[in-house]
C-alpha cells in the first residue's frame, strides 16, 4: 500500500521505548503552535512510498524493538498504517503512534471509519492530543506537552478505561 511520508528515521530512542524506526507521515491539519515538525504539515509535501519498502527496512535492522508512526498526523492515512502495523506485529515488533487527536476523538472517528478503527486496534501505545506550547515540558516521557498522554492501548482495552504508560 502507498503512504505519503515526510521521511524515516532509521533508529530512534526518543520516539518510544527501545530502539525504533520512526515513520514521519506527511500532512497535518492541527497546525499546533511550536510544532516540532512543521515541514510535515502540508498535505501535498513529502513523497509516496510503498509500505513494503518500510517493511524491508525494518527487516534489515535486527536491533529494532518497534516502529513509531509520527507526523504529520498518522490518522489521516489510517488504512496503509493499519496494514503496516499488522505486518509489524507479525514480525514481533510493537507499534507506537503519535496523534494530535485525543483517544476519545479517534474512537468517535472510528465509529464511522473502518480504517481508523483498524489502526487503533493495531496501536500498542498511543501518544495523544495536540502539542500545546504553553504546556511544554521537556522532562516528560515521550511527549512534549503536559496535556498529551502516553496510553497503553492493550491495557486500556482490557480495563475499559484509559491506562497511562507514563504518569509523569
Amino acid at each position: 500500500m502507498n503512504l505519503r511520508i515526510a521521511g524515516i528515521l532509521d533508529e530512534s530512542v526518543v520516539d518510544g521505548d527501545g530502539v525504533r524506526l520512526t515513520v514521519f507521515t506527511q500532512g497535518c491539519a492541527h497546525r499546533c503552535r511550536g510544532c516540532q515538525n512543521p515541514e510535515t504539515q502540508p498535505m501535498e509535501g513529502g513523497h509516496v512510498i510503498d509500505t513494503e519498502k518500510i517493511l524491508e527496512e525494518v527487516t534489515e535492522n535486527p536491533l529494532l524493538t518497534g516502529v513509531t508512526f509520527s507526523g504529520g498526523e498518522p490518522f489521516l492515512q489510517p488504512a496503509p498504517l493499519a496494514d503496516l502495523a499488522k505486518q509489524l506485529h507479525a514480525r514481533g515488533l510493537d507499534v507506537w503512534s503519535y496523534s494530535g487527536y485525543t483517544l476519545e476523538e479517534l474512537q468517535a472517528r472510528a465509529q464511522a471509519d473502518r480504517a481508523t478503527r483498524a489502526l487503533l486496534a493495531e496501536v500498542d501505545v498511543l501518544v495523544d492530543g495536540p502539542y500545546e506550547e504553553a504546556e511544554r515540558d521537556l522532562t516528560l516521557h515521550f511527549r512534549g506537552s503536559r496535556n498529551q498522554r502516553v496510553i497503553d492501548m492493550k491495557q486500556t482495552k482490557k480495563a475499559g478505561r484509559v491506562v497511562l504508560l507514563y504518569n509523569d
